[in-house]
């Protein structure tokens, strides 16, 4: 059974850092990208960042130089490191295996001014 896990959320001062973790169960870790997106209310879901199982990442520009996204397959694992967070930030950030209907319950970041 796939499931996926997010953690690592919470509320942090603007310019400060916070470091989701997404646990994936299942057969798909090895074989689909791993993708974070991110809504905030009354938006649509944007895609912040995308990491490949050969470890090839992909950033939309607004997070580029901000968002760092990580894997470690021996524990089924991905990771977003947001750095310099604005509160333009806040939002629920989900993650999704890349092309499926995978995804976890999400996660709250609120960035304060």
């Amino acid at each position: 059974q796939v499931q996926l896990v997010e953690s690592g959320g919470g509320l942090v001062q603007a310019g400060g850092s916070l470091r989701l973790s997404c646990a994936a169960s299942g057969d798909l870790f090895n074989v689909y990208a791993m993708d974070w997106y991110r809504q905030a209310p009354g938006t649509q879901r944007q895609l912040v960042a995308s990491i490949a199982p050969n470890d090839i990442t992909n950033y939309p520009d607004f997070v580029k130089g901000r968002f760092t996204v990580s894997r470690d397959s021996a524990k089924n694992m991905v990771y977003l490191q947001m750095n310099d967070l604005e509160p333009d930030d806040t939002a629920v950030y989900y993650c999704r295996f890349n092309g499926t209907s995978y995804w976890g319950q999400g996660t709250q970041v609120t960035v304060s001014t």
